[in-house]
């Protein structure tokens, strides 16, 4: 697949499971899935073939019926939902039902005038042992706002009383931006920590720049992150105008 730059290591990505120590191997996908104006049918069997335990969505539908959409997107792919869509203006969370949900919360941020409204999905998750905060997020595409929120997306994961959390979003800016930076000072960038598959996120025809990305407190082992290499390219670009991104994450035991 042409998708930007690949990593030289090309080994299968981990598979999900639960080790005799009681962490956690978690399959973490982030997709911008631009409010299902695509196909549903390709959007759908792309995220099944990642085989994912969290699905952490931007631009989940929002307006009329999303509920209903988002539910259907689930259910096709083998997953149900979490958090989020409509009630965070966008991010969503789905999961397989290896996790175990403690608690949700949908999060609205400041309204800029004249700008979108953005916010988080959250929850926090337990895989066997593993305790897990996660949130998904659409950073804004004004430069200040979008600063001024990568703070706000720090505060959060560091209020949720969890020892581990993972990002996943569309951070509408590459990782040479003051906002990436300032996100990976505090939170591994999984594709620099363990690069896999393909690097560029956007967009699916024309593989540039990589505006999305997962990222994963310090206590998280990064097995691998990057854009799958083993998904169908025409299906890839029916889905929607970004490519996933996919990690295999070790969780220590909590």
């Amino acid at each position: 697949m042409d998708s930007g730059s690949l990593s030289e290591e090309r080994t299968e990505l981990p598979k999900s499971l639960t080790e005799a120590d009681g962490s956690a191997v978690i399959r973490v996908l982030s997709y911008n899935i631009r409010s299902m104006r695509d196909s549903p049918v390709a959007l759908a069997r792309v995220m099944k073939a990642c085989a994912p335990d969290l699905v952490l969505i931007q631009e989940a539908p929002r307006f009329f019926r999303w509920r209903k959409q988002l539910a259907r997107l689930a259910r096709a792919a083998d997953l149900v939902i979490l958090s989020g869509g409509g009630s965070a203006a966008g991010p969503a969370l789905l999961c397989s039902l290896r996790a175990t949900v403690e608690r949700t919360e949908d999060v609205l941020l400041p309204l800029t005038p004249g700008l979108h409204r953005r916010g988080f999905a959250t929850a926090v998750v337990r895989f066997g042992d593993a305790r897990l905060g996660v949130v998904s997020c659409h950073l804004s595409l004004q430069k200040d706002e979008r600063y001024a929120q990568g703070g706000m997306l720090l505060d959060r994961v560091a209020g949720m009383g969890v020892e581990h959390a993972v990002v996943g979003g569309d951070l509408n800016e590459r990782p040479g931006g003051r906002t990436f930076r300032r996100l990976a000072r505090t939170l591994n960038d999984a594709w620099a920590t363990r690069p896999w598959g393909g690097e560029y996120t956007s967009t699916p025809a024309d593989p540039h720049q990589r505006i999305d990305a997962i990222l994963a407190t310090k206590g998280i082992e990064v097995l691998g992150c990057g854009v799958p290499d083993f998904l169908d390219r025409e299906e890839l670009r029916a889905a929607t105008d970004h490519l996933p991104v996919l990690a295999a994450l070790r969780v220590p035991a909590t």
